[in-house]
């Protein structure tokens, strides 16, 4: 029997644990947080009575999430990137467009979905403390080309 084959790494088990962030009554109070989950800068939002959290720079040219707006768009709560006003949604990090429909006599703008774009992670709360566990990495999403570049580096501007 080969007994390292059973064994799991602490980088393993690492990679995919709950990382504590904060206090659950400081993080409703300032409305978001950044922190720094297993080496990947996110951002963590308290909104309308539920946490949400994701990667910090925003997909499209790596905008600080963490300064943005939060809008109701078609429904969803969004962050609205300061850089380029791009709309993405809290919940799934999916990113939203306006569209058109140009044979339409009266086209009226729509919201469309572009999928997911930005990586969204789990938040839980035990006892008053607030855990964000990282998504499934192995699946590529569009903001882990800025959160690898930040990380790399190792700039960070904000922590509230």
């Amino acid at each position: 029997m080969d007994l390292h084959s059973s064994i799991e790494t602490p980088d393993k088990v690492k990679a995919d644990a709950p990382v504590y962030v904060g206090k659950e009554e400081d993080i409703k109070q300032s409305q978001r947080i950044t922190a720094s989950v297993h080496d990947r800068e996110v951002v963590v939002f308290y909104h309308d009575g539920k946490f949400y959290a994701m990667d910090r720079r925003c997909y499209h040219a790596g905008g600080p999430l963490h300064l943005g707006e939060i809008e109701d768009i078609n429904g969803q709560p969004c962050i609205i990137c300061p850089w380029h006003k791009y709309k993405i949604t809290l919940a799934t990090g999916e990113g939203l467009y306006q569209a058109i429909n140009p044979t339409e006599p009266s086209a009226t703008p729509k919201w469309r979905s572009k999928g997911i774009k930005q990586r969204t992670h789990k938040v839980t709360v035990d006892n008053g403390s607030v855990y964000v566990t990282p998504s499934d990495l192995s699946i590529i999403c569009d903001s882990d080309y800025y959160a690898d570049k930040y990380k790399k580096t190792g700039s960070s501007d904000m922590k509230k």
